[in-house]
């Protein structure tokens, strides 16, 4: 069997869930078929290199482009175009928007025989993206979306070829989360004795977090043992923290900033709530599936899908607060449907969303694709 060349593109290599995607893909590959080969377009990070550290961990070599600006087109596809060119790999596969621009034209240039482009949000914050995507899907032989209703929205608002598109969702490793031991949060100021409904994320638009904190108050008032965990970083931290002042509800929501050990702290945690105005498909909730968690999220891509059959009364619509808030105040007020609802969705990450089966669905299209590029 002849060993495959995949050159993995991403825009950089930060903690986020496409960042934790690649690397969970990259690692499980079968080394006896393929040989991966990571390239980020920005420089190496300068927080959090877990993603590095597991790449290199496993032997894989990782080649930074070290753009500065990620609008770098031209420079980044010579520096990309350069790289493949000297590997001359099989098949290119791209995560994030970025990337999958400059590597369909690097590769192109090169003369890689297969490039395929992930999808991995339905994106409404801008149409250029749209735009560029479908621009220049002819040098793209499969889009990889994570969810049907990415798939739905690429075809519906993006313009491409229902023919070009594949869906192949996120997996987990469910190990991680089911043996994880609760985090400790008393240096943060949490007692173990607090409930906690946890967010995990970025502080940025696209989650919703300000409507979730103006819907707070209700459920907060109806839960007096639970508090809101905000985990994570961006740049609407300061007007939320001024925000939950204005609310009244500062002491009973607590920013936790980045954090590593997300199964420790879903183990800490009765609820997560996710109340986006747009996704693809949050790795969030299928973390939030595997550590036996109930959800509260709003109804936007591939939370359904994650969900199944208990998507009802885990799922409202974004800007219904009082759904939402009777949503959550459901969950908390009844242990038994909150346990019964964990066990489900665990049950179901176990059955549709296994990692293993991820990586073997992205190495059967590799292999389609090429025997295909060879005949």
């Amino acid at each position: 069997m002849q060993k495959r060349s995949v050159a993995l593109c991403i825009t950089e290599l930060d903690v986020g869930g496409a960042e934790r995607c690649l690397v969970e893909l990259a690692t499980r590959l079968d080394r006896r078929r393929f040989e991966p080969v990571v390239y980020a377009l920005a420089r190496p990070p300068e927080g959090d290199r877990s993603c590095l550290s597991a790449l290199e961990a496993a032997g894989i070599d990782v080649h930074f482009l070290g753009l500065r600006r990620k609008y770098q087109f031209p420079i980044a596809v010579a520096r990309l175009a350069r790289r493949f060119k000297r590997q001359r790999p099989d098949v290119v596969q791209s995560f994030l928007h970025h990337a999958g621009i400059v590597s369909r034209l690097a590769a192109r240039w090169a003369g890689v025989p297969v490039v395929v482009s992930g999808i991995r949000v339905a994106e409404r914050r801008e149409r250029w993206p749209l735009w560029l995507d479908r621009t220049t899907t002819g040098m793209v032989d499969r889009h990889v979306c994570v969810s049907r209703a990415v798939a739905r929205f690429s075809i519906v608002e993006g313009g491409l070829p229902e023919a070009s598109l594949v869906v192949i969702p996120n997996g987990i490793d469910l190990q991680r989360y089911q043996n994880a031991v609760p985090a400790d949060l008393r240096d943060v100021g949490i007692v173990s004795e607090r409930r906690l409904v946890t967010y995990i994320g970025r502080l940025d638009a696209q989650k919703g977090l300000e409507w979730l904190l103006r819907g707070a108050r209700s459920w907060l008032a109806d839960a007096p043992d639970c508090d809101l965990a905000l985990v994570g970083q961006g740049p609407q931290r300061s007007a939320l923290e001024r925000l939950a002042a204005e609310e009244g509800i500062s002491d009973r929501v607590q920013f936790l900033g980045f954090r590593a050990d997300v199964p420790a702290l879903l183990a800490r945690s009765s609820l997560l709530v996710l109340p986006s105005r747009w996704e693809g498909m949050p790795n969030v909730v299928l973390e939030a599936m595997a550590a036996g968690l109930p959800v509260v999220a709003t109804d936007v891509e591939g939370v359904a899908e994650l969900l199944g059959d208990d998507a009802d009364g885990q799922v409202v619509p974004f800007g219904d607060t009082a759904a939402f808030a009777a949503a959550v105040t459901r969950i908390l007020s009844d242990r038994d449907l909150a346990d019964r609802l964990g066990r489900r969705n665990r049950s179901r990450a176990a059955e549709y969303f296994q990692i293993d089966d991820m990586v073997e669905r992205y190495q059967t299209l590799w292999t389609e694709l090429v025997q295909g590029r060879t005949k």
